[in-house]
């Protein structure tokens, strides 16, 4: 008996849902990482304190799965192919390679410890305090991305679509909502250092990288796009996704 596989995905689908299940990757990490961080530090084994901040995992036993995800993020964002734009504050491949390096720059280049003999580079082997101050650049510029693709880059796809009508949902809706929430959370961290609340850069920058990885999984459409939901979220009214067909031959 034969098995005669049909396949029906025409290559342009398949790009398509490739580099939807980049973005998809990108926006499960992003969620993923703060939330992983702080329940393996409720397990004892890990003899790990939830931290201040993100970036003080780095001093802990959790330092492989903070460095690990920052770099596993830096290369989907360098390997994704954007669409070029004239402008540079639009074009997306140039932003997202950008954003990349930054992920790599802040998993390698450390924030300043809390107690200076605890200071450890892999890369660079020195501990000037001036490295911190590098690894804030890296971090800030990487949020500011995000928010500025958020804004400014997902909201194209949908700038002269006018055939169906714009909903409180719709998909450039979300996209300035999480980008205004990115960009809200960061400015909200050094105003909470100034209060010294507990926690509270932990609490900002989960919340940005929540807000960062909902904008990527709404781009990669993660909760589907046919139907209504398409027409809500998308302004689409996309078909089914065409299926396998298995025929046996005998």
């Amino acid at each position: 008996m034969e098995i005669v596989v049909k396949e029906t995905i025409t290559v342009q689908t398949y790009d398509v849902d490739t580099y939807r299940r980049i973005r998809r990757s990108i926006g499960y990490l992003g969620i993923g990482l703060p939330i992983v961080l702080v329940l393996l530090s409720g397990i004892g084994f890990f003899q790990t304190a939830v931290q201040h901040s993100i970036s003080h995992y780095y001093y802990t036993n959790l330092r492989e799965i903070f460095t690990g995800t920052l770099c596993a993020v830096g290369l989907f964002l360098i390997r994704y192919r954007g669409y070029s734009n004239p402008s540079f504050w639009r074009n997306d491949n140039r932003l997202t390679n950008i954003a990349g390096v930054m992920a790599f720059g802040v998993a390698m280049v450390p924030t300043n410890p809390d107690h200076p003999a605890q200071k450890i580079y892999t890369l660079i082997p020195l501990t000037d305090a001036w490295l911190g101050g590098l690894h804030y650049f890296f971090a800030g510029s990487l949020f500011g991305i995000f928010a500025l693709l958020a804004i400014n880059v997902f909201t194209l796809g949908q700038a002269k679509e006018t055939a169906t009508p714009k909903s409180m949902f719709n998909e450039n809706n979300i996209y300035r909502f999480c980008g205004g929430a990115i960009i809200l959370f960061i400015l909200a961290i050094p105003i909470s250092g100034i209060w010294k609340i507990p926690y509270a850069t932990l609490i900002c920058e989960a919340l940005s990288l929540f807000f960062f990885g909902t904008a990527w999984l709404i781009k990669g459409r993660a909760l589907g796009d046919t139907g209504a939901l398409g027409r809500m979220l998308y302004r689409e009214n996309n078909p089914p996704k065409p299926k396998r067909e298995v025929v046996f031959d005998e």
